[in-house]
């Protein structure tokens, strides 16, 4: 009896192990990889330390700046390019990677640089813009047998907007009139073509007639002699 609760007894140790393990399994699957620290720059309260601290909450980040700087007493942090104050987990989540932070201690207050022109923000600020222009283009079709239409839209320094709709109808209309109107063209070129080939082979025809009389009619006797002769010299005459 005895062997029988002991063999039981070790077979469900190994089991109750793999229960445990898949229930730990299961539950870091569900719950999904845990969060990565964030990259930040601390400095002191005259900027003359730097230093670069890894940290996934508020707290963290104030243990790791006091720790890296190596401040005395409770620390408070604010952003080093305008002085606010990072208070709140939320306000903190808000921050980007790489956010230039000063830590103060007790009696210290932010300052901006003294030197001109020197800029301490390290913090991915997106630039301000002016939009001068801006045109959309929106291509879409309100019956599956239409070609389509086409929206434009302009917006000038984002207050003034004018738009134009270009809408296309019956596909099989429009392209009936293309044809009709290339079939017109090719007409009249063709007349136009045919009319002048005529016109030319007439004047060929009339230069070939005039050409053939010429070498037919002959030549009279008094265009072969001169019009008129040239004098005799008066010496001659007396003899």
């Amino acid at each position: 009896m005895d062997y029988a609760k002991s063999l039981s007894q070790r077979l469900a140790a190994p089991v109750s192990k793999c229960v445990s393990a898949s229930a730990s399994m299961t539950q870091q699957l569900l719950a999904g990889p845990a969060p990565a620290p964030r990259p930040y720059r601390v400095c002191n309260g005259d900027r003359s330390l730097r230093k670069g601290v890894m940290a996934l909450s508020l707290a963290e980040l104030l243990r790791q700046a006091q720790s890296a700087l190596a401040l005395p007493g409770p620390i408070a942090l604010v952003l080093d390019e305008d002085g606010t104050a990072v208070e709140t987990e939320s306000f903190f989540r808000t921050l980007e990677e790489g956010t230039a932070l000063m830590a103060l201690s007790k009696g210290q207050t932010w300052a901006a640089p003294k030197r001109p022109g020197y800029q301490v923000s390290l913090s991915r600020k997106p630039p301000r813009r002016i939009d001068v222009a801006c045109v959309t283009f929106d291509l879409y079709k309100t019956h599956p047998k239409d070609l389509g239409c086409l929206n434009i839209k302009a917006t000038l320094y984002g207050t003034y907007s004018m738009s134009y709709d270009l809408r296309c109808y019956g596909a099989r209309r429009l392209v009936k009139e293309a044809l009709r109107w290339t079939l017109f063209t090719m007409q009249a070129t063709g007349h136009v073509l045919l009319g002048t080939s005529c016109y030319m082979q007439q004047l060929l025809d009339a230069t070939e007639e005039e050409q053939k009389e010429e070498e037919k009619s002959p030549v009279p006797l008094q265009n072969l002699l001169p019009c008129s002769l040239p004098a005799l010299p008066y010496r001659k005459m007396l003899q």
